[in-house]
């Protein structure tokens, strides 16, 4: 017996109880009764327990819905059974039927905008002689009509009736459906019955009303009224006269509404069409009727006119597609204003205006241009503002998004996903003013769809995401990092960091560069940032800011409880992708963020899945619990960030063993598409790489070997399939090429595994944590060399066949890096046999590498690198148009350029690859460098050495420094080549000059990761003294030749000399011959002032070493510039200058300086000099006032340092260059130079330095008087002259010895009435003499000369002055000035006073001064 529920029982239990009684088949205890329905007239019945059984349970069903609700479509709209009575035509409008069965999107907008009832028919009710209807009363319906038993309602008697005199209705009358018959634009002439002028009024044969039915009549016979009107109306018509027809047909065209007349004339076409067809008996097929040019209807006119004027003009009755009657209730006094909405639209003009009009775009996110006539059908006008106008501006569609209905959000968000990817595209670059993108995220569009991801509808879940990837993700960035994976150093990538960050307030002191300082600093900005909101972060950083906003943990909701379709799946995955590419930082936060990880790992990389997915299927219908490639890509970039997060990666989430799963089967093995499955394959490989890089996962190495090997066995199958232009060769040779970087980074760390252990044995028992050995050694991997050269010597053949050898350019630059790797490991083997090793290497080079060099398609890439070069074409990685400074992408939108550096047709990868293989084999086998030196000696790299020697700085940005990172790598192999060239046949090296100054320009190029190189410039070739054959072949003796042939300037100018040195300066060129002796020296000298990047350097040469065990990231340093600042030359007079500042600024006296600080700064300009003289172009990007500056540096350090006989020589030398013609016209002080923040102040500083301790030194003095020249700011000038006036004493610098021409001083003549009085007062009161200073007494006298005798028109109180310092120098009592000030002539080099004197006044300045003069003498 069945047990009965009891309380506190839960709902399972019961469900129990119920499963229970199902099975043991038991009659039920109660019965149902299920109630009659009402409307249908049913009696009741009972369900007997047979049927009940049948049913099996009891389930309720609405007749005419589905058994589901639908997700987005709206539920059916209720009909009404009265609505069968109300009073209609025979004919319906054609686009009344449209929009019954449309299915277009303009169904969405329904809700708020209002139905077009412009062509609608509006049928009064029929008069019945009472205000009100009149009121049912129950004895309408007669008692004998309700013949079933019970208790029925009212309304259900009344349906019963209706449905009675329904079935009593004759059949015989035909009506007239508007749906049985198709539309049609066919029109018979011979059947066109209208009323015409010409159509007598007897031949009249119309049988039938053709809109007045009858239906809807309270009678049954309605139809029979309505012809028998009609038979009275003909009557009436054949009475009348043709002429009382026209009168009469007139009048009522007269006072009729045209739009009534046109629909009165298409129901005669309609009804003449149907008659046609009803006599002819012509079927023809229904189509869709497509006006030339519909009107726009009221429905989508919105709310706002066109212009103000129409605004202003008066609504009449006539405007109105329907007349308001007086009859009607509450209108006796109409409210035109109300109605205006009811309006058609205005017709489209366009505008001849020069100002832009607002961008509309259309459903599909494409601009829509102003003057475009779209059908009002297409649903583009349901908006208020430029209602005549189809498409949505971005504020429409941000109005939309927060629609309370799903349909309108969905739509919006779709919207602006299209539109902002068509943006990134470029589509919008040659039609709309400003950024669209900028526009966007201005308003806030990033938080917008941040709250939209946050709904909990999935078509807006779908939409927001999938819009969000537009805005973040390009796909094209992520297909050209994937193809360089496989180049030298192609796993390491720069972070995806903004380069326009919001700049800090702290203060940069230079003293704090060492890593515990800077540490500090993150700490000090990394709480600023959270001080600030989210919007100010995402202002520039658009990442950093989302992520404040906890997205990973809604997208991980979405992915783990939503579980989307597979298009959202692989959007989120890209989105966090992108987020991992940000930073170290982001990387962190994706592994933080609980569950993130373990739901991807377990929903998208499972070991087992039973999901059977056809191999042409493009997508499954569901990503979860299927292997997903994108899923193995995120990991692989969250693996890059550091190699702590790859053993989280392998260790937490136990991804080794999906490693193994998906490495040893085949792709064509796995239960997976094909394409799908070569990209998990490649992915899974990547990944591996990745991890191997840091030396881990490599005992997984040992397990897979026989699948390793069996792949590269296979290659050369591989390369022979590889000639087809199917597109799985092509993914088939990423995924060899992907499992030769695995080899190399196992190779490499196998290569350390007999330097760890060394380290291991020989280390004291107490000394700190070591580096365990690697699981695998140099034993494990030397049997790889013979597989890969196998395949490497197949591809190389292939060199011959364009297809098949651009298709098979990743392996084969894969397998040349493997080479290469392979053999600078076995250099460091303890176990190497040297002789071995060089009979290999000779073999490999004279049966691989020097026919393949040979070829003539080889010898062509060298022509093609200054075409693909970013250095020398740097429009080549210019930003896009709509790229945005917070989202950073690598311009790679629409596909590289062919000739570009990651186009199809660059030779940079493989010649990277090759120099690379030539470097590390001709270190260990010298005698090899002869038989590859003919490689310096192609035109084609040549050419481009001279480019890139004269070429400006590149401008660092994310899109254009991972490519520059690549073309930097292939320059220093080309040095490092010469450099060897040059150390066994130094009869060889023809082009040592221009290598250096390669090599110089790389130096202050190289970016953030690349301080290895950085520091084998600086150690190796910068001031190598092999590289600067002017120091040997008569360069300083030159350079003196041509100062005594006055070549470089107009003029030789003299040195100026030092205050406390009696003997002369020495010449240039002796200066030059001395600093190329003392080259090894200034190499000391900057190599000690670079310590500070030690910490950078020894991470940088892990990686170039490659000592996998010890590298900590495959994400480089942030990339904001060079390492080296442009002004590096100058680096050591800079540091000193502010470690001298920073010590005053803390309130510090510096009264001891460095013992060898002579020495520092004698290197330093010595270093300088020779850079100015021998390699100009290195130092031309720095403005000259730039130099100045840095220059005079020498004088603000150390209190007397410029005295020193040294220190004196190199900066009268460089101060002379620097005042040559050419130097001053480009000497601007009046822009902001680097480095400085005010020019003004650092020449107080200046003054104050040189009042303190210059001893009158003319070199010191030059340099103060510099910035004086005329077509500088006043204010100095001002502050020499005012302030400062007793700096004038020491300004003793003689005419000889200064180096400007005095007519830079005194030309043009001065206009500022203040500084001309300065200038007076100081002449008059004897602060500033001839004696003391020459140079400013006859600029001086110059500029007030000028101004005393000028006759130019000017204002009173600037005549009264000049009038009042003519008579003043008139009565002055020192003749000498007196003289000076009014015969003054012109400057003059050859004078000793530096000007000529008239010997008499000029005629008209003699004049001039009577007339000023004798006024006043007249009162005497």
């Amino acid at each position: 017996m069945l047990s009965r529920p009891k309380p506190g029982e839960s709902e399972e239990d019961l469900l129990n109880f119920q499963s229970q009684f199902l099975a043991a088949g038991a009659s039920a205890a109660a019965k149902v009764v299920r109630k009659a329905d009402k409307r249908k007239g049913t009696t009741e019945h009972t369900v007997t327990p047979g049927q009940e059984a049948d049913q099996g349970r009891d389930v309720v069903t609405l007749p005419e819905f589905p058994d589901l609700p639908p997700i987005l479509t709206p539920g059916p709209t209720k009909k009404s059974k009265f609505a069968g009575q109300r009073v209609h035509f025979a004919d319906e409008d054609p686009e009344d039927l449209l929009d019954q069965h449309d299915d277009h999107i303009t169904a969405v907008f329904t809700k708020i905008i209002e139905r077009d009832t412009s062509s609608a028919v509006i049928t009064a009710p029929m008069p019945t002689g009472e205000a009100f209807p009149q009121v049912f009363h129950r004895s309408v319906i007669p008692s004998e009509d309700m013949q079933s038993p019970g208790k029925i309602s009212i309304f259900a008697q009344k349906m019963a009736a209706k449905k009675a005199a329904e079935a009593a209705k004759p059949t015989s009358v035909p009506t007239t459906d508007p749906q049985r018959f198709p539309l049609s634009s066919v029109r018979n002439p011979q059947l066109d019955d209208e009323v015409s002028p010409s159509k007598p009024t007897g031949e009249l044969n119309i049988d039938k009303p053709r809109l007045i039915t009858g239906e809807g009549l309270q009678s049954s016979s309605g139809h029979e009224e309505a012809q028998r009107i009609h038979q009275e109306n003909l009557e009436k018509l054949k009475a009348l006269s043709q002429q009382d027809v026209i009168q009469e047909q007139g009048r009522l065209l007269s006072q009729l509404d045209p739009k009534l007349i046109a629909f009165l004339k298409s129901k005669k076409e309609g009804k003449a069409t149907q008659d046609r067809k009803s006599l002819h008996g012509v079927h023809v097929k229904p189509r869709a009727v497509q006006p030339e040019r519909p009107q726009p209807s009221s429905a989508a006119s919105g709310l706002a006119p066109r212009t103000d004027a129409e605004k202003q003009s008066p609504v009449s009755v006539d405007d109105l597609p329907v007349k308001p009657q007086k009859q009607w209730v509450n209108m006796g006094v109409v409210e035109f204003e109300k109605l205006e909405w009811m309006k058609d639209l205005p017709q489209l003009r366009q505008k001849k205006t020069e100002k832009g009009m607002q961008a509309r775009f259309s459903l599909k996110g494409e601009l829509i241009p102003p003057n475009s006539e779209i059908p009002t059908h297409m649903g583009l006008h349901h908006h208020g503002e430029e209602a005549e106008r189809a498409g949505y501006s971005l504020q429409e569609l941000f109005h939309l998004t927060r629609s309370q209905f799903i349909q309108q959000r969905t739509l919006s968000l779709q919207v602006l996903g299209r539109i902002v990817h068509k943006a990134k595209q470029g589509d919008f670059a040659s039609t709309l003013e400003g950024s669209v993108l900028r526009l966007l995220l201005d308003a806030g569009f990033l938080f917008l769809l941040r709250f939209s991801i946050d709904d909990a509808t999935e078509n807006v879940i779908a939409a927001s995401v999938r819009t969000l990837h537009f805005l973040l993700v390009s796909p094209e960035d992520e297909e050209y990092l994937d193809m360089t994976f496989s180049w030298y150093q192609g796993t390491k990538t720069f972070p995806f960091l903004p380069n326009q960050e919001e700049e800090d307030d702290y203060d940069d002191d230079e003293d704090e560069v060492a890593e515990g300082k800077r540490t500090g600093k993150e700490h000090l900005k990394q709480s600023k940032e959270e001080k600030k909101s989210d919007a100010d972060i995402a202002r520039y950083d658009a990442i950093k800011g989302l992520l404040k906003t906890k997205l990973l943990h809604r997208l991980r909701y979405i992915l783990e409880v939503v579980r989307p379709d597979p298009s959202v799946v692989l959007d989120i995955l890209a989105i966090l992708t992108r987020v991992a590419r940000h930073s170290a930082a982001a990387c962190s936060q994706l592994l933080d963020c609980p569950r993130l990880i373990e739901t991807i790992v377990k929903e998208f990389l499972p070991i087992q899945w039973s999901a059977q997915m056809e191999t042409g299927d493009p997508q499954p219908p569901s990503l979860h619990d299927v292997p997903c490639s994108a899923a193995m890509k995120f990991l692989r970039v969250v693996a890059s960030s550091g190699r702590h997060a790859a053993a989280r990666l392998l260790n937490t989430f136990d991804l080794k063993s999906r490693l193994c799963r998906f490495v040893a089967q085949e792709p064509q093995d796995l239960p997976l598409p094909r394409e799908e499955a070569e990209r998990l394959n490649t992915e899974t490989f990547r990944l591996w790489a990745v991890a191997a890089g840091y030396g881990q996962a490599c005992d997984l190495y040992r397990e897979l070997y026989p699948v390793l090997v069996r792949i590269l066995q296979a290659l050369p199958h591989l390369i022979a399939s590889s000639r087809t232009k199917d597109s799985l060769p092509r993914l088939s040779v990423q995924r060899a090429a992907a499992v030769v970087v695995l080899l190399t980074h196992v190779t490499q760390t196998a290569g350390c595994t007999a330097e760890l252990e060394a380290q291991l044995h020989s280390a004291p028992e107490d000394s700190g944590q070591q580096i365990p050995p690697p699981p695998v050694s140099w034993a494990h991997v030397t049997g790889l060399l013979p597989l890969v050269e196998e395949s490497l010597r197949r591809v190389l053949q292939e060199i011959s066949n364009p297809s098949s050898w651009d298709a098979l350019q990743p392996l084969t630059t894969a397998s040349i890096n493997f080479v290469a790797s392979f053999y600078q490991a076995a250099s460091r083997q303890p176990s190497l046999n040297t002789v071995t090793c060089n009979e290999e290497i000779e073999r490999l080079a004279a049966d691989i590498f020097l026919p393949f060099l040979h070829h003539p398609t080889t010898q062509s890439m060298w022509d093609l690198l200054r075409s693909c070069s970013v250095v020398c074409n740097p429009l080549s990685c210019s930003p896009l148009p709509e790229s945005v400074p917070s989202i950073v992408t690598l311009s790679c939108t629409g596909d590289k350029p062919p000739l570009s550096l990651a186009g199809k047709k660059s030779p940079f990868s493989i010649l990277t690859s090759v120099l690379n293989l030539i470097c590390r084999i001709t270190k260990i086998h010298k005698g090899l460098v002869n038989k590859f030196c003919f490689v310096l000696d192609h035109k084609g790299l040549q050419d481009y050495l001279q480019t890139i020697s004269n070429a400006p700085t590149p401008h660092v940005t994310p899109a254009s420094s991972w490519l520059l990172r690549h073309e930097y790598h292939l320059q220093y192999f080309v040095l490092s080549l010469l450099y060897k060239v040059n150390a066994v046949c130094p009869g060889l090296s023809q082009h040592a000059s221009l290598c250096h100054s390669v090599s110089l320009a790389l130096l202050g190029s190289l970016l953030p990761g690349s301080e290895n190189l950085a520091h084998k410039l600086l150690s190796v070739f910068a001031f190598n003294s092999a590289f600067i054959p002017e120091g040997k072949e008569g360069g300083p003796e030159a350079a003196d030749l041509s100062d005594i042939l006055h070549i470089t300037a107009e003029t030789k100018p003299t040195a100026p000399v030092s205050a406390a040195v009696i003997s002369a300066t020495p010449s240039r060129g002796v200066l030059l011959e001395d600093a190329f002796r003392c080259l090894p020296s200034i190499r000391a000298c900057y190599l000690a002032h670079f310590s500070y990047m030690n910490q950078a350097l020894c991470n940088s040469q892990f990686i170039y070493q490659e000592r996998t065990c010890f590298i900590q990231s495959a994400m480089l340093a942030e990339a904001r510039g060079p390492i080296l600042p442009s002004d590096w030359p100058f680096l050591p007079l800079i540091n000193l200058y502010n470690k001298v500042t920073n010590a005053e600024t803390k309130g510090n006296i510096v009264n001891t300086l460095p013992p060898d600080l002579v020495n520092t700064v004698t290197r330093n300009l010595q270093w300088i000099l020779l850079l100015e003289t021998w390699r100009p172009g290195i130092l031309q990007n720095i403005p000259t006032a730039a130099k100045l500056v840095r220059l005079a540096c020498v004088f603000l350090t150390g209190g007397d340092l410029f005295l020193e006989a040294p220190v004196h020589s190199y900066t009268a030398a460089l101060l002379v260059h620097y005042c040559q013609p050419k130097g001053l016209e480009s000497l601007v002080l009046d822009v902001p130079l680097p480095g400085l923040a005010s020019f003004y102040d650092f020449y107080m500083d200046l003054l104050d330095q040189f009042e303190g301790v210059s001893f009158g030194d003319s070199l010191f003095g030059t340099f103060v008087l510099l910035p004086l020249l005329r077509r500088f700011d006043v204010k100095m000038k001002q502050a020499v002259f005012g302030e400062r006036v007793s700096s004038l004493r020491s300004l003793s610098v003689s005419l000889k010895e200064f180096p400007i021409p005095l007519a830079l001083y005194t030309s043009p003549p001065e206009d500022n009435l203040d500084l001309l009085r300065l200038y007076f007062r100081t002449l008059v009161t004897g602060a500033l003499c001839q004696g003391r200073c020459p140079i400013l007494y006859a600029v001086a006298i110059a500029h007030v000369n000028s101004f005393i005798f000028s006759q130019d028109h000017v204002t009173q109180d600037v005549d009264a002055a000049r009038k009042s310092m003519l008579r003043k120098a008139y009565l002055l009592v020192d003749e000498e000035l007196k003289k000076h000030l009014l015969y003054y002539k012109q400057t003059s080099s050859d004078s000793e006073v530096g000007f000529e004197l008239y010997d008499q006044l000029p005629p008209i300045r003699l004049k001039y001064l009577k007339m000023v003069i004798e006024p006043q003498q007249k009162p005497k």
